[in-house]
């Protein structure tokens, strides 16, 4: 049945929120939606993204990740020597005497150095040098003062004015020269990663080490081989293992001292800064802009001005999140108080008592559990953040990141620093949200048990 002018009039006068709403809520959605777009736009011409996208050495995240999970070895041989000798970096992962099974001196006084079996090689003398790589063998002469390929030259291949460049993917690389070749071989993994060169369990199998540290003689007298393993571990040169650990250490202590006294100072203030418990408002706008201020300061800014009064170290850490978090739990703490449920509170004054177990019995039942969650939930980000003001000078492993990282060549000890904070930050993430469940239970049965009880 078609309805006719006067009743569609009607219905639009009985309900003007649909039929007739301001322009404001039509066309809201869209002006928003072209605002975002402008502002995207405005972004992106005002920090010059596409130039900055087109100039980013793309080229190095391959590089970066590659040293993430592999290490190389360098042997360097001099043609201009009587005899053909390696050598090794000072610092070679394979020790002070390196003799790889890779590196071949063949009878007649040449080297062959193969980079991926067979497959991949150089073999050299001071006269020649023969590359082979992806199926192709790449003939070079070293007689004419520089190095010169005779026939084609594969893609794989950059022959520069003094050196040519054999790139062989992953597994590395060879550098000709007329009085140097220098190899570079990758492979996966961590060298030296539990026992460095040092240690006399150097360079010995999984079971070897085991039969060691079981029945096998003192490899240190008066030093029990487990001991003595242990402390190799703990003392590794090349990747720091004690000396992490420790820092991890501070980084979690630094986390929890700030935020735990945090908490205890902002705790008090915050029932002075609650307007249902303090009813003066000059000490409730006092307190409330207190706490804006010691959270308006980032944690880095805190860190750098305690790092300048005590030096570095994690006393500036912790003070660093000392201060952010008065600010922070402060707040949350009095926005929690002020949004209580208020019968509680009256019925423990009509029985006629004073203000402190008001406080006592009739707020602190309510809002402790919401306290410790939300203090659960600072100390969890915290952990995270005491990582960055770290780097900053406050102590702890996000120092030590940063000098891994300012090195420009020890990203595999960097990568093995940021798996140690996510695997911290990933055990503490799993405590909060348990305490903060089992805290979410207390208060549902805490409010049921009220209501059945009311």
């Amino acid at each position: 049945m078609a309805m006719t002018v006067d009743e569609i009039k009607a219905i639009e006068e009985r309900y003007p929120h649909v039929f007739r709403r301001p322009a404001y809520r039509r066309f809201g959605p869209l002006l928003l939606f072209v605002g975002t777009l402008l502002y995207l736009v405005y972004a992106l011409w005002f920090f010059s993204l596409p130039q900055v996208l087109r100039e980013s050495h793309w080229e190095r995240l391959p590089l970066f990740l590659t040293q993430w999970v592999s290490y190389d070895l360098q042997p360097e041989f001099r043609l201009h020597q009587p005899e053909i000798t390696p050598k090794y970096p000072r610092f070679s992962a394979l020790g002070e005497n390196p003799n790889p099974d890779w590196v071949i001196k063949n009878a007649d006084g040449s080297f062959t150095v193969r980079i991926d079996g067979q497959a991949k090689s150089v073999t050299f003398d001071k006269t020649y040098a023969t590359i082979v790589a992806h199926g192709q063998t790449v003939p070079v002469a070293l007689t004419s003062g520089k190095p010169v390929i005779s026939g084609p030259v594969p893609d794989w291949v950059t022959v520069h004015d003094d050196e040519i460049v054999a790139k062989m993917g992953f597994v590395g690389e060879v550098r000709v020269t007329v009085d140097r070749v220098k190899v570079r071989k990758r492979f996966l993994g961590w060298a030296n990663f539990v026992f460095d060169t040092r240690s006399p369990f150097f360079g010995k199998s999984a079971s070897e080490v085991a039969s060691l540290i079981v029945s096998g003689p003192e490899l240190k007298p008066g030093t029990s081989n487990l001991a003595l393993a242990g402390d190799n571990i703990w003392n590794n040169a090349q990747w720091q293992h004690g000396d992490v650990w420790t820092k991890l250490l501070q980084t979690i202590v630094m986390a929890f001292l700030g935020t735990m006294l945090g908490g205890i100072v902002a705790f008090p203030l915050a029932f002075f800064a609650a307007r249902n418990i303090t009813p003066s408002r000059l000490v409730n706008q006092v307190l409330k802009r207190f706490f804006d201020f010691m959270r308006s300061i980032d944690m880095l800014i805190w860190a750098l001005f305690f790092t300048r009064a005590f030096g570095p170290g994690p006393l500036a850490g912790s003070a660093a999140i000392f201060f952010t978090e008065i600010g922070t739990l402060g707040k949350v703490y009095s926005e929690s108080l002020e949004n209580i449920d208020d019968k509680p509170r009256e019925g423990i004054k009509s029985t006629g008592a004073n203000g402190l177990l008001v406080q006592r019995y009739g707020v602190m039942p309510e809002v402790i559990p919401i306290f410790i969650s939300q203090t659960l939930y600072q100390w969890e980000s915290n952990t995270r953040g005491a990582t960055i003001i770290g780097a900053v000078g406050a102590g702890g492993i996000g120092l030590k990141l940063w000098e891994a990282m300012r090195t420009n060549s020890n990203w595999a000890n960097v990568f093995y620093m940021v798996l140690m904070i996510l695997l911290v930050v990933f055990i503490f993430d799993n405590i909060s949200n348990f305490l903060r469940r089992r805290l979410s239970r207390t208060i549902h049965d805490y409010n049921r048990i009220q209501a059945e009880q009311g």
